[in-house]
C-alpha cells in the first residue's frame, strides 16, 4: 500500500524569524515598529507564544508582507485547510473563515474565548476597521479607554488603528464572529 508523504507544516514563528532574516531586519526594529517587546517576539519566533491575529497583522505590516503569508497553509482540502487554521493561545482558539483570502483586504475569523479571560500579553493595533458580532457569551470590547459590553446578537465596528482589548466577562465560553478590513 502506498503511503501518502505528510506535509510539513512550518509553525507562524519559524516563518516570522526566516522572513525578518531574510529582509536582515533585526528583532529591536520590529519592536519598535509594532510596540512589542523584543521579550515577546522571540517568544513568538520560538513559538512559545502564539500570536493572536491582530498581533500577527501587526508584525507583517511591520515586515512589509501580506499577513495571510503567516497564516497560509500547503494543504489543499478546504476542510483540512480550515481545521489547520485553528490557533490556539493561552484563553482563547481562533479559526479562520476566509482561507485563501491571503491576499485580500478583508479576513473573517470565528474567535472563541474562555470563560471570565482576556487575551493574554498584548492588546492589538493594527491599521484599518475591526467588526465583532458576538455568538454566544458576554464580552468587553475596550477600544482606548472606552469599554463596550457587548451580549449575544450584538456587534462593535470600530477603528481597529486604536489599542484594542477583547476579554470575555462572562461565566461560558464567548464566541464571537470577527471581521478584520486592513488596507
Amino acid at each position: 500500500m502506498a503511503r501518502k508523504k505528510a506535509e510539513t507544516v512550518v509553525p507562524v514563528g519559524k516563518k516570522i524569524r526566516k522572513e525578518r532574516l531574510k529582509k536582515k531586519m533585526s528583532l529591536d526594529r520590529v519592536a519598535n515598529e509594532t510596540g512589542f517587546s523584543i521579550d515577546y517576539l522571540k517568544a513568538v519566533e520560538s513559538g512559545k507564544k502564539i500570536p493572536p491575529v491582530g498581533a500577527l497583522l501587526q508584525i507583517a505590516r511591520a515586515m512589509e508582507i501580506d499577513s495571510g503569508f503567516f497564516l497560509k497553509e500547503q494543504e489543499t482540502s478546504l476542510r483540512r485547510r480550515i481545521k489547520a487554521y485553528t490557533k490556539r493561545t493561552e484563553n482563547y482558539a481562533y479559526t479562520t473563515l476566509t482561507p485563501g483570502a491571503e491576499n485580500k483586504h478583508l479576513k473573517a475569523f470565528n474567535v472563541s474565548i474562555d470563560a471570565m479571560t482576556d487575551h493574554k500579553g498584548v492588546g492589538y493595533q493594527h491599521e484599518g476597521e475591526e467588526f465583532v458580532y458576538v455568538l454566544a457569551g458576554k464580552i468587553e470590547v475596550v477600544v482606548g479607554d472606552h469599554v463596550n459590553k457587548l451580549n449575544v446578537g450584538d456587534s462593535l465596528h470600530f477603528n481597529s488603528g486604536i489599542r484594542h482589548q477583547l476579554r470575555n466577562v462572562g461565566n461560558e465560553k464567548a464566541e464571537l464572529l470577527v471581521v478584520i478590513y486592513g488596507p
